[in-house]
């Protein structure tokens, strides 16, 4: 994996793993432990993991299924694997909840990051499948008895939001904005899609960026369809896994034209210094060179 040693090249104060950080797809936790252990020894994984803090979630092949959801029988075993690789705590809150979901703020009062990691595997209900497309076999499904992320996490997400911070970073293993082309995507449930775009609008939670992986490439998407300001989703996957067919989905809410399919790392960047502060992002590749990249003022993601 040598990207790895091209991201700790980059300097990282904190790196986030959106999930797929192992390909376990089993039901033998066993097989699951002895891959993250596999990982663990990797030398380039040791030293990133110790030149900077690490939050991590899952996507399904971490989790253990591929397009898995809750109705995965062993996602609890599945989950305590995960944390014990992660090196969560005895006593913190994620070994005592369902799902892996957590949040941490950095930094001092007027720069505050917020980073909310969801967990979009363990409460997640089945989806609908039809007419397979290029992206997949799912289609959009109106049920109100679906859900993503499950009540206990959406009432813990709503509290997160309403915490004071300037800028928050949303983690989430699927892709958020982009539209529903047959792949996993939050658009194939869009009740709860709308949901977590109404929650923003109603907490006036400002500055929040949502960052997603998944794909097998890199893209950047944009909405400003009932949101509270305009909601942006950059993507970066994969760190080596490069998808064979190479030709991106459909998305209608994509905002810069290039997407970027070769092994790539984003870097999230915010200069503090002015008094509208800049949020950068730029998509990399394994030498280091940015293939996407934009920025945002702080002032354009507040509520209206």
């Amino acid at each position: 994996m040598p990207i790895l040693n091209t991201m700790l090249s980059a300097k990282p104060q904190l790196l986030l793993l959106l999930g797929d950080n192992i390909y376990a797809d089993t039901s033998d936790i066993d097989v699951m432990r002895a891959k993250y252990k596999q990982l663990g020894a990797k030398q380039e994984f040791i030293a990133l993991r110790s030149a900077c803090p690490i939050l991590a979630t899952w996507d399904d092949h971490d989790y253990g299924l591929n397009d898995g959801g809750a109705d995965f029988p062993l996602r609890d075993k599945a989950q305590e694997a995960f944390l014990d690789f992660w090196d969560e705590p005895t006593d913190s809150p994620r070994r005592r909840q369902a799902g892996v979901y957590d949040a941490k703020i950095f930094g001092p009062e007027g720069k505050r990051l917020q980073v909310i990691m969801l967990d979009t595997r363990y409460f997640r209900s089945p989806l609908k499948k039809g007419p397979r497309r290029v992206g997949g076999p799912y289609t959009a499904d109106d049920d109100p008895q679906k859900t993503m992320l499950g009540d206990a996490q959406w009432k813990w997400l709503e509290k997160q939001l309403r915490m004071p911070a300037e800028i928050r970073v949303i983690g989430s293993s699927i892709q958020f904005v982009p539209s529903a082309a047959g792949q996993e995507a939050w658009a194939n449930l869009p009740r709860e899609r709308q949901r977590l775009i109404d929650l923003i609008r109603e907490t006036r939670a400002g500055g929040v960026v949502i960052l997603s992986g998944d794909r097998h490439w890199s893209e950047v998407s944009v909405t400003e369809e009932q949101t509270a300001y305009p909601l942006l989703d950059i993507t970066s996957s994969s760190l080596n896994q490069i998808h064979p067919r190479g030709t991106p989905t459909e998305n209608q809410f994509r905002s810069i034209n290039t997407t970027y399919h070769k092994a790539n790392f984003g870097v999230l960047s915010i200069d503090w210094d002015s008094s509208d502060p800049t949020i950068n992002f730029e998509i990399r590749d394994t030498d280091n060179q940015p293939q996407i990249q934009g920025s945002y003022r702080l002032s354009k993601l507040q509520p209206k």
